[in-house]
């Protein structure tokens, strides 16, 4: 029998996981040891035995064999959360194609050690009698008022906050410095975590759910206390309370003594979503995001690890929270592409949620007012549990009616504006009555591009294949790199004075909104208005307020938000997704109206939404106009089923990446060459090599082939090959590749 191996990693951390040690695997423990094993092993000269945990198992020795050390034992009692997270990275690089370095980076949540957050004391070690004697020494002389201010406070105190001694009492390091050197007090420390929410209230008691909601959380729990472990999918129309139903879960959950992680799609919906956890489960409930700093996530994490959190709120990344005894991944708005890491390895986090939860005996509930064509098909075909809630919990709440305008009438008669008639009297309606508005676009900045009016040139990054994007202060944004110029005053090609934007940002909105509505108080969310700490917060409590009557958005803010007062919803380009090249598009922009109109009449108050489009008869935005989901999917799977697209097919797309255009090409060929002499290629389709949508990047070239078969063990086993292949060749000096199944 050939010798086995394993690359054991000895010290979880950021900097050590580039570090592998190899051991070789004892006839006696052979089938036994596996990746995510913990294991003990001798290790450095004298021999002295540590724990490590194995990444990989190799039956190739990268030392002569008679020089490589044993693994003393395994270790089966009481296996640290670790192997778990093991195990999934190694998951991750066999299904999507990465290095077991950059899974295990992106799956272990230990970064770095951060220096601790300590909060520090002042404490009397003299009794009060004691105190007041000095006191009143001091008291009689002139030079001792900050000592007399110091034990005045220490007459009804033992201990002080540093802070307050520091700041309120305003006493100088000198003055402490007298009293510790004297024995009579000591600066005590002790270490607190960085806390991400504050200001969370008190617990309050759980709405009373309907009998829809009621069944989904009875039947959830019940199955799970069989011992059954399903994902389940809830289809709820917008405002049907999914977030109550996920609450009622999690409260069965926590008297198991299991822990939660809720995912959610974008930053967005932290500060609304998780304020609502806290005041229902108190302070046991967390959150990670990319606005918190190194130490707040280190925080959390640690505080996951610990067992002192129930919940973890948060995107993607939260889905590698170190809980122990996790019982429930909660996906919400399951169709988000933010779901879908774009750096390699290409996970989405639904799949990679659903192997976590294989691993750890937990189930995974998705839901959404627009599932993913992917998730609803897995749905009518068993692999999910199907929950439906069709009406909206708010008692008088009804979906809104929804007005679709043809943009083309509005121009033959002779409406130049970017408001439709039909949208500016129901703005003005909603003004007069003191209700909200929100006013959606797919697009932040000021203009779509700018280009020469004379030769047609259009002003692209040169670092980048995209055209700039045109903000109010005269400044041109690649929203690829960041690259910015000022607008330039002639055509860098031609030379010509007539330069021009073209298009529609949402500051242009603003700047109309403003100009049209010019008593309405106005806020923008976009990316730009939203990139410090705090930025959707700020607007999103100010608007709940009521301190504006009408809210500009991108994406960001027609997703999951709950704005009682809100009656209207303006679509104005309902087309700007809908033609992007993507197989996709039509499911993006169906699901894109559908939310945005739904934030429309969730109270008592009718509710209205304006689609303005110039596709009216497009089946994604008339389904989407009538909340009809069904009917939409029922269109979009034929045309996936016709073409041969996911979820009907799998589909591999291999992306090739270099800063030398030729040698993307090279490799990007030499992949469409290897893959057209496999010996089996039935049912397999290939589509390229081509240029990305698009082409460059901060100067670096991509290319893209897809590859199509209905069995996706069978692209999985491509893959495979393609990696091993390349590294035998050594194709990978001068260009990258990452797989990503569609």
């Amino acid at each position: 029998m050939l010798p086995q191996y394993a690359n054991i990693i000895i010290d979880i951390s950021h900097k050590n996981l580039d570090k592998m040690f190899q051991y070789q695997i004892p006839e006696p423990l052979l089938g036994v040891v596996a990746v995510g094993s913990l294991v003990v092993v001798p290790f450095g000269g004298s021999n002295r035995l540590i724990k490590g945990y194995v990444v990989e198992l190799t039956k190739v020795s990268v030392f002569a064999p008679e020089k490589i050390k044993y693994i003393d034992h395994i270790v089966l009692e009481g296996v640290p959360i670790e192997s778990q997270l093991i195990k999934l990275s190694y998951w991750m690089r066999e299904e999507y194609g990465a290095t077991m370095n950059q899974a295990l980076k992106t799956v272990i949540p230990v970064k770095k050690t951060i220096k601790n957050k300590e909060k520090r004391y002042l404490k009397r070690l003299i009794t009060r009698e004691q105190t007041q004697e000095i006191l009143t020494a001091d008291q009689a002389k002139k030079n001792k008022k900050a000592r007399v201010r110091l034990l005045e406070a220490f007459i009804e105190d033992e201990i002080l906050p540093f802070e307050v001694v520091t700041d309120k009492l305003n006493i100088s390091p000198a003055t402490i410095r007298s009293f510790t050197e004297a024995g009579q007090m000591e600066i005590l420390t002790q270490s607190v975590y960085r806390t991400p929410v504050f200001n969370y209230r008190a617990e309050e008691a759980p709405a009373k759910l309907n009998s829809q909601q009621q069944f989904i959380v009875d039947d959830i729990v019940k199955r799970y206390r069989e011992g059954k472990r399903e994902t389940s999918l809830i289809h709820g129309v917008t405002g049907s309370g999914k977030t109550e139903v996920y609450m009622g879960i999690i409260e069965h959950m926590i008297a198991c003594k299991k822990q939660v992680i809720v995912l959610i799609p974008e930053i967005a919906l932290t500060y609304q979503t998780v304020m609502r956890f806290y005041r229902r489960f108190g302070e046991r409930v967390s959150i990670i995001n990319s606005k918190l700093s190194q130490g707040e996530r280190y925080d959390q994490f640690l505080k996951a690890k610990r067992g002192e959190l129930d919940i973890m709120i948060g995107p993607r990344s939260a889905l590698f929270t170190p809980f122990e005894n996790l019982g429930c991944i909660i996906i919400d708005e399951e169709h988000e592409t933010s779901y879908k890491s774009e750096t390699s390895p290409r996970y989405h986090a639904r799949e990679t949620a659903i192997k976590r939860a294989g691993i750890c005996d937990a189930c995974v509930i998705l839901g959404s007012a627009t599932p993913s064509v992917e998730s609803y098909y897995h749905a009518l075909n068993g692999d999910y549990l199907l929950y439906k809630l069709s009406t909206r919990a708010r008692e008088g709440s009804k979906l809104p009616f929804v007005h679709i305008v043809d943009l083309r009438e509005e121009l033959k008669e002779g409406n130049k504006s970017i408001f439709s008639r039909e949208l500016k009297d129901l703005m003005e309606e909603r003004l007069e009555k003191k209700q909200q508005i929100m006013l959606f676009l797919n697009r932040r900045g000021y203009a779509g591009f700018v280009s020469c009016r004379s030769c047609g040139e259009a002003m692209k990054c040169p670092h980048c294949e995209v055209s700039l994007t045109s903000h109010l202060n005269g400044i041109l944004v690649c929203h690829y790199c960041g690259h910015t110029i000022s607008m330039p005053k002639q055509c860098p090609a031609c030379g010509s004075h007539y330069m021009a934007a073209f298009g529609i940002g949402t500051q242009k909105v603003e700047t109309m909104v403003k100009k049209e509505f010019s008593n309405a108080k106005v806020l923008r969310m976009d990316l730009d208005t939203t990139k410090a700490k705090g930025g959707h917060e700020k607007i999103l409590t100010s608007f709940a307020n009521g301190e504006a009557d009408i809210l500009i958005g991108t994406q960001m803010i027609v997703k999951g938000h709950d704005f009682p007062n809100v009656t209207l919803v303006g679509v104005l380009a309902a087309d700007l997704s809908l033609f992007s090249g993507d197989y996709h598009a039509s499911e993006r922009t169906f699901q894109l109206l559908t939310q945005a109109v739904g934030r429309a009449g969730r109270s008592s108050l009718k509710g209205d939404a304006v689609i303005q489009t110039y596709q009216p008869e497009h089946y994604g935005i008339i389904t989407a106009a009538k909340q009809d989901y069904e009917n939409f999917y029922h269109q979009e799977i034929l045309y996936r089923n016709l073409l041969g697209y996911p979820p009907v097919y799998e589909m591999l797309s291999v992306h090739v990446f270099s800063k030398s255009p030729e040698e993307a090409k090279h490799l990007a060929e030499w992949i469409g060459n290897f893959v057209e002499t496999l010996p089996d290629k039935t049912d397999l389709q290939k589509i390229g090599p081509a240029d990305a949508q698009i082409s460059k990047v901060k100067d670096i070239y991509h290319k893209i082939i897809h590859l199509k078969h209905k069995n996706h063990d069978i692209l999985v086993s491509i893959k495979n090959k393609i990696e091993r292949l390349m590294k035998e060749e050594g194709l990978l000096k001068k260009a990258t590749v990452q797989f990503d199944f569609n």
